[in-house]
């Protein structure tokens, strides 16, 4: 009996519980079903009066349009538009291509010797000066020169050397542009030393250092150079003054 009496209020409790849940469940069921019902009578509402509005209402069917005719543009011919998108296309390229001309130009003369450096790249010399028989030294674009004016007699023999005997052979005439003055530059062609001139067994040009020796023409004739001295680019701007250079 006491063990009744304490379960009673437990199954109250739960009892009570129950019914509170419920009743949530209700309440919540409920609202949705109001919602629900209250979203389909306003849809219904709206497109009804939406209906009645824009097609029953006399003032809305009778509403003045506005003519936008004006604003619009005339058709206009594809070939023009065409044209003009040509012409313009063209233009710009032929801007484009003027500029890049003009940075190439304006590059290559920046890398270009200055006017300075072209004096000095170009010499002349009075070659009257220079006593027969004898050889001079100037100094061009960082070289040694060598302008010897020649006798008759270095003249006739060198004009008479027999191409055979020679071991880079050029003829005296093709190599003296003036048969009195020869200007050659003063490096071996073997490695590059500076011979020394009225001196070697041709009474031309002699290089100590491993012994070739050049004829009063400039020509290798003894010795281990390949090649014979060369001609500088030079001309006569009178009978007496010669131009060094290009």
């Amino acid at each position: 009996m006491q063990s009744l009496t304490k379960r009673i209020p437990a199954f109250s409790k739960a009892f009570v519980a129950g019914r509170s849940t419920a009743r949530n469940v209700a309440a919540v069921s409920q609202r949705g079903a109001l919602q629900a019902k209250c979203f389909h009578s306003s849809a219904n509402q709206r497109v009804h009066v939406g209906a009645a509005d824009y097609q029953t209402t006399p003032e809305l069917q009778n509403f003045p349009v506005e003519n936008f005719d004006h604003y619009r543009r005339d058709v206009v011919d594809q070939n023009v538009n065409k044209a003009f998108t040509y012409s313009v296309v063209g233009g710009l390229g032929a801007i484009g291509a003027s500029a890049a001309k003009n940075t190439v130009v304006d590059l290559l003369s920046s890398m270009s010797a200055s006017a300075d450096v072209l004096a000095l790249a170009n010499l002349e010399y009075d070659v009257t000066s220079i006593p027969e028989g004898t050889t001079i030294t100037v100094k061009w674009r960082g070289k040694p020169l060598f302008i010897r004016h020649r006798t008759a007699k270095e003249i006739d023999d060198e004009a008479s050397t027999p191409m055979w005997e020679l071991k880079h052979p050029q003829a005296d005439a093709d190599r003296a542009k003036n048969p009195e003055y020869l200007v050659v530059i003063g490096v071996c062609t073997h490695l590059g030393c500076v011979p020394m001139s009225n001196a070697g067994d041709y009474n031309g040009w002699f290089c100590p250092c491993h012994g070739s020796h050049y004829d009063t023409s400039g020509r290798i004739r003894k010795g281990p150079a390949p090649l014979n001295l060369e001609i500088p680019p030079h001309k006569y701007l009178s009978d007496g003054t010669m131009f060094i250079g290009e």
